[in-house]
């Protein structure tokens, strides 16, 4: 009887434990959702697309002649004309950190005169992972001429 006790505990905490991990997965595979929406609405300039992957609170933080700038949502959509994504323009997500219902994280966007670093704060929503906060920063791509033989 009491073997039987003690398997049935064990086995509860092994599915407990299992329950727990397949949430994480999924939390990982929603917030990765997110930024991929936010990179796909940036690579098309489609603000449609990357206004649905912030909250309506979403804020850009950036530094822009030695000042902090803030730009709300709606200012930071107007910016955008929307086109087919160029060669020269690649995403990609380099860390995400998740905590409960937080996560963190880093994406890179490169074109073809700058790389642009982003990170982001987001919150699991009643409508799902949001972007809640953003700060970025920006630098040129260095170019390097390479002297022709003679």
């Amino acid at each position: 009887m009491k073997k039987m006790f003690l398997a049935l505990g064990l086995s509860l905490l092994f599915l407990n434990s299992n329950a727990q991990v397949r949430d994480t997965i999924s939390d990982l595979q929603l917030v990765q959702n997110t930024l991929n929406l936010y990179l796909e609405g940036q690579a098309t300039q489609d603000s449609i697309m990357v206004g649905k992957s912030y909250h309506d609170s979403w804020q850009l933080k950036f530094f822009k002649d030695g000042k902090l700038t803030v730009m709300p949502k709606a200012e930071y959509l107007t910016g955008y004309t929307k086109r087919t994504k160029t060669k020269t323009w690649s995403g990609r997500i380099v860390f995400i950190d998740i905590t409960n219902d937080v996560a963190i994280a880093k994406v890179e966007i490169s074109t073809s005169k700058r790389l642009f670093t982003d990170y982001f704060h987001l919150m699991k929503t009643t409508e799902g992972w949001l972007i809640v906060d953003k700060i970025s920063t920006r630098v040129a791509h260095k170019t390097v001429e390479v002297p022709t033989s003679k």
